[in-house]
Order: structure tokens, then sequence, then C-alpha cells
């Protein structure tokens, strides 16, 4: 009886709350992706609706000197994609604009 009462907890409840609004788990996720040779891809995943993301995306091309652009994904949703290495300008950026905290990043990749 006691095993049933420490396995009530459900793991996807997290996720299953989390998939009627754009944002999973309130964490801004700033990932890399490995295109052809040297070239790389950052993606933002996670900025809240509210925020008009052509707008950044055009802020962030200004200031990192790269283009970039706003996907739509099938899992998370509008993400920005930006070319090259951007993972620490980003991070850098969203905590100047007060777009996002520093404990709400989270960068993935090598």
């Amino acid at each position: 009886m006691a095993m049933i009462a420490s396995l009530h907890h459900n793991p996807f409840a997290d996720a299953i709350k989390g998939s009627d609004d754009d944002v999973q788990d309130g964490l801004v996720h700033i990932r890399i992706q490995q295109r052809n040779g040297r070239k790389t891809l950052t993606t933002v995943q996670g900025l809240s609706s509210e925020y008009d993301l052509r707008k950044i995306v055009r802020a962030c091309k200004k200031e990192f000197a790269c283009n970039g652009t706003v996907i739509e994904h099938p899992e998370y949703g509008e993400v920005l994609q930006l070319q090259g290495d951007q993972r620490e300008n980003i991070c850098q950026w969203l905590t100047k604009s007060g777009l996002a905290k520093p404990d709400q990043l989270k960068v993935h990749g090598f």
C-alpha cells in the first residue's frame, strides 16, 4: 500500500498543464543547432506570447549583425532563429532589455 502512495505523483503533470499555453515551463530555452560545416543556428523558444517576436528579431539582427527569422514550430509554437552562435549575446540582451530574468534562461548546446 505504501508503494502506491509514492506512485501517485504524475511525472507528466507539468507537461500536461503546460500544453495549453505557449510557455511550457516558464523558461526561455536557447539552443544551438549545427548546420553544414562551421555554420550554426541559435534558436530561442519559450518567450512569452505577448511579445511581438518579429520586432525582437529585428532588434537582435541589428544588435548582433546577423540574420534571423521567426519560424512556426509544430511543438513549440513560434521560435526565434538567429544565424551563428548567438547564445551569449542573446542571454545578455534578453536580461538587459528586461524580456527575461537570468534565472529563466536555459542554455543548451555543446
